[in-house]
């Protein structure tokens, strides 16, 4: 399997985890409340955990329910 056949794949996968993280950490720094933990510890959680992992869990564990 050659270079140019996983680009294919791999450029659109690497956009959406951008976008994920961008979202991810917008997110973060416009609230101030959140389920678990504290703005700091999120942003460590998903920059470290940038593929994928990482903005998953925030939204799953530590966004709070808007009102």
């Amino acid at each position: 399997m050659k270079l140019e056949d996983l680009l294919v794949f791999l450029i659109p996968l690497a956009v959406l985890e951008i976008a994920l993280l961008a979202y991810t950490l917008r997110h973060i720094f416009t609230h101030d409340h959140y389920k678990r933990g504290s703005r700091l510890m999120w942003c460590l959680i998903v920059i470290a955990g940038m593929e994928f992992i990482g903005p998953l869990l925030y939204f799953v564990l530590g966004k709070e329910d808007d009102r």
